[in-house]
Formats: structure tokens, sequence, C-alpha cells
């Protein structure tokens, strides 16, 4: 595993992101772990998860990309913070674009806050996690009908790896419904691989038992 996934998922433990004990998602799945990216919020922590998107945009895509989309509210951030660190760690200059929840009918108008697609960008749609692929679906929608730029692809910060309603998840039916470049900084099963039995600053956060569990949650609903 690279050292900046590593390092990532270090950072989730340390900012509180990534917990461990008995949750219940969305969908009603009681499930071992939890990934609250509300937890980001002080300046530090949005600049390290800046670096991280950003090195792992670099992996997968060079510099294939123009443009970050980052869908209201969490992408808002994101983008913004992961533009800085594309600019300053890897010179790569990209512009920025995300969307009000209603568009505005005064002034610029429009829903698009930004640049303002022509058409020929290649956009990466830049989100926190994808649950059912609600947010990105819209995100298509919202694209195509102001400039249909081309989507290069569509990050995220983990990739739970689990199934929707179907047999595949909802990665993977973005992947298969759109024909795009999905991927993640870490999946779970990078975390389940580098934090067991691993102290986290002087704490072990998954240890045998933790780890069996999330491999029994994964066995359930994992893909």
């Amino acid at each position: 595993m690279e050292s900046y996934k590593q390092q990532f998922i270090e950072f989730l433990v340390r900012s509180g992101v990534l917990a461990f004990g008995d949750f219940v998602t969305k969908s009603g799945r009681a499930t071992p772990y939890f990934v609250n990216t509300g937890k980001y919020r002080a300046g530090g922590q949005l600049r390290r998860l800046g670096e991280f998107y950003a090195r792992a945009l670099r992996q997968h895509l060079g510099g294939d990309f123009d443009n970050l989309y980052g869908p209201a509210y969490k992408g808002i951030s994101l983008a913004v913070t992961t533009s800085i660190a594309l600019s300053r760690d890897h010179g790569h200059e990209i512009s920025v674009t995300f969307n009000r929840k209603e568009a505005k009918d005064h002034g610029e108008k429009g829903i698009l806050i930004g640049h303002q697609y022509e058409g020929p960008e290649r956009v990466v749609i830049i989100e926190d996690v994808i649950t059912a692929g609600t947010s990105i679906r819209e995100s298509l929608s919202i694209l195509q009908a102001n400039g249909n730029p081309r989507v290069r692809a569509v990050i995220v910060s983990v990739d739970r790896a689990e199934r929707g309603q179907g047999g595949l998840s909802a990665i993977q039916e973005i992947k298969q419904e759109f024909s795009l470049v999905v991927f993640a900084i870490v999946t779970v099963r990078d975390i389940i691989s580098y934090l067991h039995n691993r102290p986290i600053d002087g704490t072990v956060v998954s240890d045998d038992a933790c780890k069996a569990k999330m491999e029994a949650y994964l066995d359930q609903y994992g893909v």
C-alpha cells in the first residue's frame, strides 16, 4: 500500500472521521464502523485532506483533467482545498465549479458558481463517499444541462465496498451505468489490513475482535 494511503488512514482515525463500534447506516444496516466526514472542522485538517485527494488524483489521472466539480454542500470545500493542493504541490492549475441548491434568478443568475462550462473541459466530480449514487446522478444531470463538459472521473475518500439493493456496490453501479472512472483514496479493505492491531498514537483502534466484525460485515454485504 502506498505511504500516502497509510497516512490517510491514520489521518481518518486522528480526525475522528473513522470510528469503530456499533452503528446503523442510513439503509438500516448494523455496521461495526462509521465514516463521518462532518468531523473535518479545522483548517489544518482541510489542508491535509486536500493533499490526500490531490495525491490520489495525480496517481490515477496524472494531469488529464481541467476542472473539479464539488456538489453542494460537502463537495464545495473538497473541490477548493484539493485545487489548492494541486496548484501548490503539483503545479497543476485547474478551475473549480460548484452548484447552488437552488438556481439564482438575479445577479449572475444560474445554478453554478465558479468556472462556467463551455463543453471541452475534462471534469472530475469530487465527493466524500458514495452511498446510493443519488448525488452523482444529480451532478451528471446538472453538468449535462450546463455546458455538458466531459466527466473524466469521480473521486471519493473511502470506498465501503458494499452492495446496494442489487449485487453491485454504488461505485460499481455508477461505473457500469455511465462508463465512468470511479476511484477512492482508500477502500475499507485497505483500512482493515492497515489498522489491524496497529497502534495509532499508542492506542490500537482495530484489534482481532474488531477486524472479525468488519470482515463478517463484508461477508454479508460486501462486493
